[in-house]
């Protein structure tokens, strides 16, 4: 399977779009998309999958992330700064990540801990959700500069809120790892604007 094309860089993007979409919502909202939430989460546990949909399930798991990557690239202003400023922190810290084996480890053996509690408790499971965070904690925190997330101070201050916002973000960064690991870039975003928003428009068709 060819990894570097277009149509999977858009996958992955409307990945990292999404996460930061549901982070957006739980902060302000204290809830969010509960397909796009799923979708999001279960590629956490896709480490060896056949295909760049199968990370996320099917494109229908990914018509939040589509629309809103779609909702950004349109406009000529950015629509939505802080949905922009979560996406371009994630990739920013996955680039980072991607030098540090130590965290890198600490995320596999986590991922592992996590598999194995869905067994018993299913994969959205509020353990689940915390491991993830915990991990999140462990390793993407420690990274600077640090994620700082605006909402409504009484949903941030709920711990199964915090715990899936943590949970969001890590998905980002999953969907990150996939960005470059389809050949994505910072040029290519830039140059291939106009390639990533026809493609945005072909996916959208089959959600």
């Amino acid at each position: 399977m060819q990894l570097n094309t277009i149509t999977h860089q858009t996958i992955a993007l409307a990945g990292i779009a999404q996460a930061a979409a549901l982070v957006q919502q739980l902060a302000t909202k204290g809830s969010c998309d509960s397909e796009a939430f799923e979708s999001s989460i279960a590629s956490l546990l896709k480490i060896d999958s056949d295909s760049v949909i199968d990370v996320y399930g099917s494109l229908a798991g990914l018509k939040l992330g589509l629309t809103q990557l779609n909702i950004q690239m349109t406009g000529l202003k950015i629509v939505n700064p802080e949905q922009a400023r979560y996406s371009a922190a994630l990739v920013f810290l996955e680039n980072q990540l991607s030098e540090r084996k130590d965290l890198l480890n600490t995320i596999n053996i986590g991922i592992v801990r996590a598999q194995s509690q869905t067994e018993h408790f299913g994969l959205f499971h509020e353990n689940v959700i915390a491991t993830f965070s915990e991990i999140y904690q462990k390793t993407i925190s420690t990274i600077h500069p640090r994620i700082m997330v605006n909402g409504n101070p009484d949903y941030l201050a709920r711990p199964e809120t915090a715990d899936k916002i943590r949970a969001c973000l890590l998905a980002g960064i999953r969907s990150a790892i996939l960005w470059r690991q389809c050949g994505g870039t910072r040029w290519k975003f830039l140059f291939y604007r106009k390639k990533i928003q026809a493609e945005l428009q072909e996916l959208l068709k089959q959600v």
